[in-house]
């Protein structure tokens, strides 16, 4: 069986990451999405926030492609998050050059920790390379529309947080 891990921080999940699963589907049997618990970046939503919105926007994707979808909350390094997972690939999007020279680093620190987990790229798709989490949550602060960027619910439950705050 393929396994491979897509991790993110998921903060929240956008349309972006969307496109990229259904495409990793295709090259493996299990993708295991793997939500971070990223204290550093100081996610607007919980850990169990993200998990469960994962979950219900991966649901669809999994019904119609067939391909088992798995959501795994990590702490620890992303290769050790891969072991536990039994992945023998990790899916990596890409939206700009920039995104390239981090990610080049990150696999080859990765490689140096564990040489039997391969990296694949995905390039964002033309119509989501602008979107970045953080860009959305920003945008939807300033009470500009984020149904370009985001799927209906998720918009409904950012534009209710940021009401909160």
């Amino acid at each position: 069986m393929r396994i491979g891990l897509y991790p993110g921080t998921f903060d929240p999940m956008t349309l972006g990451h969307q496109d990229i699963i259904r495409r990793a589907m295709s090259l493996v049997d299990r993708l295991v999405i793997g939500v971070a618990i990223n204290r550093d970046k100081g996610p607007l939503f919980t850990l169990e926030e993200r998990v469960r919105m994962v979950e219900r926007e991966c649901a669809p994707l999994a019904e119609e492609s067939g391909t088992e979808i798995v959501v795994h909350p990590f702490e620890n390094l992303l290769i050790h998050c891969a072991r536990d997972v039994n992945a023998t690939l990790i899916v990596r999007g890409l939206r700009a050059v920039s995104d390239f020279e981090y990610e080049f680093q990150m696999v080859g620190m990765n490689r140096a920790m564990s040489d039997d987990v391969e990296t694949v790229f995905l390039m964002a798709d033309a119509h989501h390379q602008a979107i970045a989490s953080r860009l959305v949550k920003e945008i939807a602060r300033l009470g500009g529309d984020i149904s370009a960027f985001v799927s209906p619910d998720v918009a409904s439950e950012l534009v209710e947080r940021l009401k909160k705050r």
